[in-house]
């Protein structure tokens, strides 16, 4: 592989320095290196991360390829700079045993793109009465060690329990989507105020409150590790910080776009504001900005759901919930939390690179950005502002809840071990 040299990049913010990519690793970190036979990326003064990566990416495939497919996923991945993604198990069939997650892993080992590195489903079908084979997922060539049922709550106490005894035994974690079914049956946006002015029914906070606060006690009582997905609420975030300060093994993430956005957009009845969890309040925006920057929030996930144009371009009670996420997440997190300054740009690789890695146990991925590591990078132009256009988008879907919107920042370069996946904002 031919040597690449990043001249003048701000690593982590800091002060102009070059970076040297040989092969698949950097090889010097410094200024005024010799740039030799090397490709020059002038890079006048933009921001260097270590490759992002996201704990939770739905790529649909296999079973949705209408809506995203591993190599579309992995290209939206790449041009929001991610160099490694999660892939949750919903598929159809279900990422529930060896199969299937090594069919998955294959197929991101084809793309090129960035690393994917699957979920695989805690229980059968996501049915959430019999465990899956969480053993044969973690012992086959992809190696999980992350298991979720996203898009369900694992709500059986029980089955709970045995999958946090189960996954130590790997020093696996359990992924929870927090949402008590009962409570949210009929569930069509935040109950509160809007809800009960516009007549549509509310999806509550001690939904999810309840859930995250059984399962940090299940965890802290079997000694196990559990993860809470797209944390939503302001009590849910009080929830993790008592846990975090009893030393209990539990980790959590929040969405771009429940740092961003609220349940006022719903009186447009526009279906690309419907997700789950639901847009919350003003209130709980500014908690989960708060706890991401005090790192009771350990990382930033995009929940990157993609659908169909027909799921979305209907009426708001027959609309699918989610948002694609992967091209727009190191904006919003710019523009909610850097321009804010609430995180300087280590946080961000912190939050975005660093933490995410380590939760998922992903080896090469999050590391620092020096000598004799992988040579995982995103090169960030912060100055940059451009209105959102889903028609650019390489994701399959549209489904973008940014459209229209001015956003700052862009990511100019991404490498993948030394190679380039996307310059100049494009994908190469």
């Amino acid at each position: 592989m031919s040597k690449i040299l990043i001249r003048g990049a701000r690593i982590l913010g800091g002060d102009p320095q070059d970076v040297l990519i040989d092969g698949e690793t950097v090889a010097a970190v410094g200024t005024g290196l010799d740039a030799g036979d090397a490709t020059v990326v002038e890079a006048g003064g933009q921001i260097l991360l270590p490759g992002l990566v996201d704990l939770h990416t739905h790529l649909r495939e296999p079973g949705r390829e209408d809506s995203e497919t591993v190599l579309t996923g992995t290209k939206a991945a790449a041009v929001g700079g991610f160099t490694a993604v999660h892939a949750m198990a919903n598929t159809f069939p279900v990422a529930d045993t060896a199969g299937v997650v090594e069919q998955v892993w294959r197929l991101g080992k084809e793309s090129g793109y960035c690393d994917v590195q699957p979920i695989g489903a805690v229980t059968v079908g996501l049915e959430g009465r019999k465990l899956a084979e969480l053993g044969a997922m973690h012992d086959s060539a992809a190696g999980v060690k992350v298991f979720s049922d996203d898009g369900k709550c694992v709500d059986d106490a029980v089955i709970m329990r045995r999958a946090l005894e189960y996954v130590k035994a790997f020093d696996g974690v359990v992924a929870q989507h927090a949402q008590e079914p009962r409570l949210t049956e009929g569930a069509q946006m935040n109950e509160g105020v809007v809800s009960a002015e516009l007549g549509l029914g509310g999806w509550p906070a001690v939904a999810e409150e309840s859930i995250i606060a059984r399962d940090v006690l299940l965890a802290a009582h079997v000694g196990s590790r559990v993860h809470i997905c797209h944390l939503s609420t302001a009590g849910s975030v009080e929830i993790v910080r008592w846990a975090k300060s009893k030393g209990w093994n539990v980790t959590a993430e929040v969405t771009p776009h429940h740092l961003l956005l609220t349940d006022e957009l719903v009186r447009s009845y526009n279906p690309v504001y419907k997700v789950n969890p639901p847009l919350r309040t003003e209130a709980d925006v500014l908690a989960l900005r708060e706890a991401l920057a005090d790192g009771t929030i350990d990382c930033v996930a995009t929940d990157h759901a993609p659908h169909p144009h027909e799921d979305k371009d209907c009426e708001w009670a027959a609309a699918a919930m989610g948002m694609v996420g992967l091209e727009t997440a190191l904006s919003v997190v710019q523009q909610t939390m850097v321009d804010t300054g609430l995180l300087d740009w280590a946080g961000v690789a912190d939050r975005m690179s660093f933490r995410p890695a380590a939760i998922g146990r992903l080896d090469g991925h999050g590391r620092p950005v020096s000598a004799g590591e992988p040579a995982n990078l995103t090169l960030v132009d912060p100055a940059y502002r451009g209105v959102v256009d889903p028609a650019g988008f390489a994701s399959r879907s549209r489904n973008t809840p940014y459209e229209g919107r001015e956003l700052p920042g862009r990511v100019t370069h991404t490498f993948l071990r030394g190679r380039a996946t996307v310059v100049d904002g494009k994908l190469a």
